[in-house]
């Protein structure tokens, strides 16, 4: 069975910092894209972030770029996704998902596979 399991969420209070980790279990991703995918209250999931299988190529929505930093181990089939800077509208559940591809794509449609997604409260 696949499991993509996010971790690291939490409250933290505006400019602080977090570090999102995703752990993949039950097959391996190392030639797929992974993505970061975040959903607000009352807002539809956006994405996020996402990196290309060899950590080559990456690309940020335009709302976290500079702030946020994409990383992935395949090693240890794990995505990172460093949060600087945070600001109270980055706070939403994070989701991590795994590309059908092995290049980066901001569409939700290139995605199969989703974690369950992990809460990040910025406070101001």
């Amino acid at each position: 069975q696949v499991q993509l399991v996010e971790s690291g969420g939490g409250l933290v209070q505006a400019g602080g910092s977090l570090r999102l980790s995703c752990k993949a279990s039950g097959r391996t991703f190392s030639s797929n894209a992974m993505g970061w995918f975040r959903q607000a209250p009352g807002k539809e999931r956006e994405f996020a972030a996402t990196i290309s299988w060899n950590g080559g190529s990456t690309y940020y929505a335009d709302s976290v770029k500079g702030r946020f930093t994409i990383s992935r181990d395949n090693a240890k089939n794990t995505v990172y996704l460093q949060m600087n800077s945070l600001k109270p509208e980055d706070t939403a559940v994070y989701y991590c998902a795994a590309g059908r591809r092995y290049y980066t794509s901001s569409s939700a449609d290139e995605y199969d596979y989703w974690g369950q997604g992990t809460q990040v409260t910025v406070s101001s």
